[in-house]
């Protein structure tokens, strides 16, 4: 094994020789250039920065061969998010919290391959110094999150006091919490009760699913508001899901176990919709899973208020649903 490094403009390329190797890639490069830990390699490999032979290599756990890879290391990120004005709809705001309207398509933390354009990038911006930093220089504020694709009420702490009472809030399941969403078909029977264990796929490590052992519970209650189609076998459908837990991708992974997946979904949408409902989700631009956050309520941490907000979906979703309805 053998390694050289060169500086290409603002990245480092990272030249690796793997004569015989053994094993899985990630594992045989982490041994061959112990500086890089598996976890940062397999980052690098999930935004194609390795290649071996002009060939992007994006998958850790295949078996390493023997040749010349080529890595290229970004230049460091800074150390703590920075301020960026991005226009946060505000629904409440005083010294303890803030609740605001996510837009589709803003990350709710930094991270790799998005470390700017963030919700804490846009609070460190709005509150400043005020912001909670209980959650680590990563997440400033934030209690819980919404997939980057997932518009909707959030709420995040702006002291420790608050951060800690809605934690317990949130860990005691003592939220309301209602979610709309567009998907294939409609579930049947039209409302009901969702419980499973959801965990890590193992087939696929970035993505989550129904698991019969291990995992965590998770609990969604679901109503099916309209179909859209033939009222014998819908086309699509808006659905209402109410949160008991929340687990990541929760309403994506139980509403797609039910057949019937948000549309547009880019992970958990697998079959392709009728050629008319595909046709709507084009005309509507919708570049993203229809679910939208509508419903945030809870009892304020600190002063004991009742608080509840609803929020309209954006423009896109709205668009789709108008699409649907012409069916």
């Amino acid at each position: 094994m053998s390694s050289a490094t060169s500086e290409t403009g603002a990245a480092t390329i990272l030249e690796v020789r793997l004569d015989a190797p053994v094993g899985r890639l990630d594992k045989a490069l982490a041994e061959a250039v112990p500086d890089l830990s598996r976890a940062r390699l397999q980052a690098l490999m999930a935004h194609g920065a390795l290649s071996r032979e002009g060939v992007t290599l994006d998958d850790p756990s295949a078996r390493a061969a023997a040749g010349l890879y080529r890595l290229e290391i970004p230049p460091a990120a800074p150390a703590e998010p920075q301020a960026q004005d991005l226009g946060l709809v505000v629904l409440f705001e005083d010294e303890f919290l803030i609740v605001i309207d996510k837009p589709p398509g803003m990350s709710a933390h930094p991270a790799p391959g998005s470390e700017e354009g963030t919700l804490v990038n846009a609070l460190i911006h709005h509150c400043g110094a005020s912001l909670s930093g209980i959650g680590g220089v990563a997440r400033p504020g934030i209690v819980h999150r919404l997939d980057k694709g997932t518009s909707g009420v959030m709420v995040a702490a702006k002291t420790d006091a608050a951060h800690q009472g809605l934690s317990r809030l949130f860990a005691a399941h003592d939220i309301d919490r209602a979610y709309l969403a567009l998907v294939r078909g409609a579930p049947s029977p039209a409302h009901g009760t969702i419980v499973t264990r959801i965990g890590r796929s193992t087939h696929d490590r970035k993505k989550m699913a129904v698991l019969t052992r291990g995992g965590r519970e998770a609990v969604t209650h679901y109503q099916v508001e309209q179909t859209f189609g033939p009222a014998a076998k819908p086309l699509a459908a808006r659905v209402r899901c109410r949160l008991e837990t929340g687990r990541t991708h929760q309403i994506r992974v139980h509403l797609a176990s039910k057949g019937s997946p948000c549309l547009g979904d880019p992970t958990y949408g697998a079959g392709a919709p009728a050629p008319s409902v595909r046709a709507a989700v084009e005309a509507a631009a919708l570049r993203r899973q229809a679910l939208h956050a509508a419903v945030l309520g809870f009892v304020h941490p600190i002063t004991a208020e009742a608080l509840r907000f609803e929020t309209a979906p954006p423009a896109d979703f709205c668009a789709l649903e108008a699409g649907l309805k012409a069916l």
